[in-house]
Parts: structure tokens; C-alpha cells; sequence
């Protein structure tokens, strides 16, 4: 059961939580990870489909002229069409592909940091609106990268949010283990 920090604590909100109770649905941060983690995933998933979705991008509207849809596949037994040659360099799927790749390189560390974060039980509104924030930068990265390309600082702005977050998290988590060194 969690009991109330002492006086010497200068946040008197939190709770003193035992190891055993910091990552069960129990705890609000960890449910606030879990639910943010959760829609970074989904976000991650989506963006092989719009990698496809590039792929026959004009093939799916029918009104388009057979001449101008694309139908772009970077593996010869991908090729069930005729008259069609492997491709690796479309600008609209590498966009996209770029984009799941930072989403992978950004987004799996945080995830990482956020579970190392929780476990120094941070103050439940300061680690959700860190969760809720970096999460709707990565959405928005996308969006502003790889759905609707939108010019710079945009791009520049919802990746530096979320390593921003990820860094402050690594900070606090290092300031509170230092005495342990």
C-alpha cells in the first residue's frame, strides 16, 4: 500500500510507492505510460500501412488515368503485375519509410526512458503531460513528415519536443540515482 512522503519531501502530493506496486495498473503513471505507449504503437503499426498505401497510391482511385497510377514494389516476386520493374527509389514511399524509421529510432528509446522514469516515481500530473506530450509531437511529426509535408521549423519543433522529454526524463533519473554511484 502506498503511503504519504514525509515533510522533507518538497512535493507533499506524492506517494512513496514499494518496487512491487510501480508498474501494476495500480499505480496512475504506469496506467498513463501504458495508455500512451499503447497509441505510439498503433501510430508505429499504421505507418507500414501507409508505406503500402504509397505503394498503389494511385492505383486505389480508379478515376485516375491507368497511366498515372503507381505501383512501386521493391521486391521482384512483389511484381504480380505486368510490365513492371523493382523500384527502391520513389520519392513518396521513401518518405514515408524514413518517417517509421525516425518513429523507431526516437520512439523505442523513449519507451525505454519513460519505463526507467517511472520507476523513480515521478509526480503523476508531471509524467503524464510528459507522456500526453511527446506522444502528440510524434504524431505530428508524422503528420507534418510523412502524410502532409509542411515546411521546417514544424518538423524540427514535434521531434525536438519528444527528445527534449526523453532527455529531461534521463535527467531526473539520473539526479535521483547519483547518490547510488
Amino acid at each position: 500500500m502506498s503511503t504519504p512522503v514525509g515533510s522533507g519531501n518538497t512535493n507533499a502530493n506524492q506517494t512513496v510507492r514499494p518496487p512491487g506496486e510501480m508498474f501494476t495498473l495500480e499505480n496512475p503513471v504506469f496506467c498513463c505510460y501504458l495508455f500512451w505507449a499503447t497509441v505510439l504503437v498503433v501510430k508505429m503499426l499504421l505507418m507500414s500501412l501507409l508505406t503500402a498505401i504509397q505503394r498503389f497510391r494511385y492505383k486505389l482511385l480508379v478515376f485516375v488515368p491507368l497511366a498515372l497510377r503507381r505501383k512501386i514494389f521493391p521486391n521482384q516476386e512483389d511484381l504480380f503485375f505486368k510490365n513492371l520493374e523493382v523500384q527502391f527509389n520513389d520519392p513518396h514511399v521513401e518518405r514515408v519509410r524514413r518517417a517509421h524509421r525516425n518513429d523507431m529510432e526516437n520512439i523505442l528509446p523513449y519507451f525505454i526512458m519513460s519505463l526507467i522514469y517511472i520507476s523513480t516515481n515521478p509526480s503523476v500530473g508531471v509524467a503524464c503531460n510528459l507522456f500526453r506530450v511527446a506522444s502528440v509531437a510524434r504524431i505530428i511529426h508524422t503528420l507534418v513528415y510523412a502524410v502532409y509535408p509542411v515546411p521546417q521549423p514544424s518538423r524540427i519543433l514535434a521531434f525536438g519536443t519528444m527528445l527534449l522529454i526523453t532527455f529531461y526524463m534521463a535527467a531526473v533519473v539520473a539526479l535521483r540515482t547519483l547518490s547510488f554511484i
